[in-house]
């Protein structure tokens, strides 16, 4: 398992003096990056293919709070991937320093190809190495349908 460990300052608090949404949704970030860096998808790389990742989906549980001064320990396990790699699932937990867990997060996500705007599959290099990435217990081979599970769809304002 990917581990990252963060403190929290003050610009990650929010009005209620715990930690701010948005700044959950900052270290699950700057913990994804780092996981894919250690696992040969850094922000090179990923330009050399001109592909980038994209979220579909954040759903974050809060268990307990965190406050200004404390130090959070963020996880990323790999909860799911496509065949072919267009798509992932990737799971992140936060613990405090006494290791209690405070909050996890689903994160659904895909590959496009940053000129047509389009998803794709990963090519045959990054394949290889995605298909060595870490798996969590509750692991899933994904397919197109997991990623409308939710059934929210667009609605235009007309």
């Amino acid at each position: 398992m990917y581990k990252k460990d963060f403190e929290i300052r003050w610009s990650d608090v929010d009005a209620n003096s715990h930690l701010a949404n948005s700044a959950y949704v900052n270290f699950m970030s700057h913990t994804r990056v780092g996981f894919l860096n250690t696992h040969g998808f850094s922000m090179k790389e990923l330009i050399n293919h001109g592909i980038g990742p994209v979220v579909f989906s954040e759903q974050i549980y809060y268990f307990k709070e965190s406050f200004l001064g404390q130090t959070l320990t963020v996880t990323l396990a790999v909860s799911g991937l496509s065949e072919d790699g267009m798509f992932f699932k990737f799971e992140h937990n936060f613990y405090n320093q006494k290791g209690q867990h405070v909050a996890t997060c689903d994160i659904l996500g895909a590959w496009i190809n940053l000129k047509t705007r389009q998803l794709i599959s990963l090519p045959e290099n990054l394949l290889s190495l995605i298909a060595q990435f870490p798996r969590s217990e509750n692991f899933k081979t994904l397919t197109k349908e997991d990623t409308r599970k939710s059934g929210k769809k667009p609605i235009n304002l007309s």
